[in-house]
């Protein structure tokens, strides 16, 4: 009877652990789908200042910056990082870079920012490695990089491969428009997240 039951505790055990490595391939492989899928369309680049809806406002959707395509991913997949952004900021603003001279938090821009997304991913979701390691950056992680200057970037890795079939891709925009890119490697990567944490 004992053997019956333990036998019945370790079978739900693995099963239990084989729905959350299933979700955690579901979530990554969702968000890299929705990032894909922004690649089709058309954005110019525009980091101007806009006054935004809230909850869930957004620039035009010929607009944005790589800021907006991570928020935008999220987004389709129900997750509002203004929102979530700015309410974090409200309650631990002194938590936050004040890169910016604000006193207060400001729901238009903040979520617009890339070291607050650094810092919100860091405090609500998981800080993974930093390697030169192409495996170790899975489909739905958020990678962000400095380029120089004080200037920073962030993008999603997707689940499409480089040419040479060692590096997932990523979906970003620096310049170009929402696009899907080989530049994993390309920049000083500063922060690695994966959020929520599964």
């Amino acid at each position: 009877m004992l053997k019956n039951l333990l036998g019945i505790v370790s079978m739900l055990l693995f099963c239990s652990f084989a729905v959350q490595e299933q979700d955690k391939q579901s979530f990554g492989s969702m968000l890299s789908d929705a990032a894909i899928e922004l690649t089709k369309i058309r954005v110019i680049y525009d980091p101007n200042y806009y006054v935004l809806d809230y909850p869930n406002g957004d620039l035009p959707a010929d607009r944005g910056v790589c800021t907006d395509v991570v928020v935008r991913a999220y987004r389709k997949l129900g997750i509002d990082l203004q929102k979530e952004v700015h309410e974090d900021m409200k309650a631990n603003f002194h938590l936050y870079p004040n890169n910016w001279g604000l006193s207060k938090p400001d729901r238009n821009i903040d979520h617009r920012r890339v070291p607050n997304l650094m810092v919100y991913f860091s405090r609500y979701g998981r800080i993974k490695a930093i390697t030169t390691n192409p495996e170790d950056y899975q489909p739905g992680d958020i990678v962000a990089w400095d380029l120089g200057g004080g200037t920073t970037h962030i993008g999603i890795v997707i689940n499409q491969k480089s040419h040479d079939g060692k590096r997932n891709l990523i979906v970003h925009n620096i310049g170009n428009g929402q696009e899907i890119s080989d530049c994993l490697f390309e920049y000083s990567i500063i922060g690695h997240y994966q959020y929520p944490e599964w």
